[in-house]
């Protein structure tokens, strides 16, 4: 799989997947029309990794806003990186949140809670 990077528009994060460096950063406000559409290359990029011979990978995640379809797919990328862990690989999630964004940490805690996966929570002055 190649790497791939879509520009952030008002209703669509940055995403940036780099297979080489094992990494996936997401970052800005999601409320896409089609949330699957949106974000299964993501889903599909991960199911890449963890059937790859990387030894490690690194998830990003810096949201200002997402909307209730982009939690579910959300959670199916979290779902994805279960499998990557599952495939013992280590795993390193970064949930990055505004300092005064307690919704978004309680989020962010949520999944991980969820899915029983281990999130570093790096708070942030702003974006």
């Amino acid at each position: 799989m190649e790497k791939f990077f879509i520009e952030p528009t008002r209703i669509t994060p940055l995403v940036s997947f780099d297979p080489d460096e094992a990494t996936l950063e997401i970052k800005g406000r999601s409320s896409p029309e089609n949330s699957i559409l949106f974000y299964q290359k993501v889903i599909d990029a991960l199911d890449f990794i963890a059937e790859s011979d990387k030894e490690e990978f690194t998830a990003n995640f810096s949201y200002e806003y997402f909307n209730t379809s982009s939690s579910k797919c959300l959670f199916d990328v979290f779902k994805r990186l279960t499998n990557i862990e599952q495939s013992g690989k280590t795993l390193i999630i970064n949930w990055y949140y505004e300092e005064d964004d307690e919704d978004m940490m309680e989020a962010g805690e949520d999944y991980a809670d969820l899915l029983d996966l281990e999130f570093n929570f790096l708070e942030i002055e702003e974006f």
